[in-house]
């Protein structure tokens, strides 16, 4: 049950994890695979693929070529439906971008998935739209695919991963409504207060905020949401991470992260 953070180590462990993301031990420079790890993704890799989309349907747009929003809608909707290696840009970025400038921060790949359904849909929309005829719908369209995806791949601002976290708090984060969790099935003795952090192993946010949660000798209880999803499910965690502190009784006393 080894966990690598800085600062220490963590109180309490539910599950044996694998060695912490971005570990000097890493046999690997990668510590995820691209392929297959699709719960994470390399921080860096939706930007590219979003600087990808926004200069091809800029291109679109000024030349009429209505076209191209249906080949970026269909390359969208290959990596959504069949995985990464469908995604031209997301091949070209993991087998010669990533190996030459190293794996970047891993992150929660379901906001820039999310961004990238919204994107296929206005792109489908706008290639459909073009076709019969409504030119000006299509172009209006492309352009604000266009517009959204430089902004994001030049200020790291992503409109669609925004609208998938107010939608996840929305309709899935209900830590502070459940008031109370169980402190057994999260392995705390009774008649004791804990800090319970929700995790994942390649998420590199979640270790910065261990370490972060150690050093304020508030040692986290972690669940692992990899190995726990029942209890991810049970209280409704929809993005990690997510720090709660709990009293004696398990009555949640206030988020901490998350």
């Amino acid at each position: 049950m080894d966990l690598l953070v800085r600062g220490g180590r963590a109180s309490v462990i539910l599950d044996d994890m694998p060695r912490a993301a971005g570990s000097p031990h890493a046999l690997s420079p990668r510590t995820a695979d691209p392929y297959a790890d699709l719960a994470v993704i390399d921080g860096r890799a939706p930007r590219f693929n979003q600087a990808t989309v926004g200069v091809v349907a800029l291109l679109g747009v000024a030349t009429g070529w209505w076209v191209l929003f249906a080949v970026l809608a269909l390359q969208l909707t290959l990596g959504l439906l069949l995985g990464r290696r469908w995604c031209l840009p997301c091949v070209l970025y993991f087998e010669v971008v990533q190996p030459r400038l190293g794996e970047g921060p891993l992150e929660d790949a379901r906001p820039p998935r999310f961004a990238n359904e919204v994107g296929a849909a206005f792109l489908w929309t706008a290639a459909a739209a073009s076709a019969l005829g409504l030119s000006r719908l299509g172009t209006t369209l492309g352009a604000i695919v266009a517009a959204l995806a430089l902004l994001a791949a030049t200020t790291g601002f992503c409109a669609g991963c925004t609208l998938y976290r107010i939608g996840a708090r929305l309709r899935g984060v209900r830590t502070l409504r459940i008031h109370r969790m169980d402190l057994a099935e999260l392995g705390v003795a009774p008649g004791r207060g804990a800090v319970v952090q929700f995790t994942h192993p390649l998420c590199a946010d979640c270790q910065e905020l261990t370490g972060r949660l150690v050093n304020q000798r508030r040692s986290p209880v972690l669940v692992d949401v990899s190995r726990r999803p029942d209890l991810a499910r049970k209280y409704g965690v929809a993005v990690v991470p997510l720090a709660v502190e709990l009293g004696a009784d398990g009555t949640v006393q206030g988020r901490l992260a998350g």
